[in-house]
């Protein structure tokens, strides 16, 4: 069957729409939420393993992250505070969508400053919650 060209009218696409706060917020859930479960899911998996593997094995798998005294080595540092900034990310985010859920927060510049909130939030909790990690020891 033989299709006809018929005028119909194109649904929105990138070059249309004006880049905003909104949607990299919107992006950046996912992306963090996505992130969080398969790094979550990938260092569960290699822990189970290595704690069945023995002992030489955990202390291998812990070496990755730690330093001779029980800290946290560049490795751990990095994931640790990755994993923090998206979970707070993703957190504020979520927080976010729950008010906009209740139809609120949708005038354009309330929206706008509520995403950008989202990023300020989760870079000062991820900040504060490692200055206490760190100074407490």
């Amino acid at each position: 069957m033989a299709s006809k060209s018929v005028n119909r009218p194109l649904s929105p696409h990138l070059s249309i729409w004006k880049w905003g706060p909104h949607m990299a917020v919107s992006i950046a859930h996912r992306v963090t939420g996505t992130g969080m479960a398969t790094v979550g899911a990938l260092l569960l998996v290699a822990w189970l393993a290595s704690a069945a593997a023995g002992e030489e094995a955990y202390a291998a798998f812990a070496g990755l992250f730690t330093t001779e005294d029980g800290g946290l080595n560049i490795v751990g540092y990095v994931l640790g505070i990755g994993l923090t900034l998206s979970f707070f990310q993703h957190m504020a985010s979520g927080i976010r969508h729950l008010v906009l859920d209740t139809g609120a927060g949708y005038e354009l510049k309330r929206n706008k400053l509520g995403a950008q909130a989202t990023f300020a939030f989760s870079v000062v909790a991820t900040a504060a919650f490692w200055l206490y990690l760190v100074a407490g020891k």
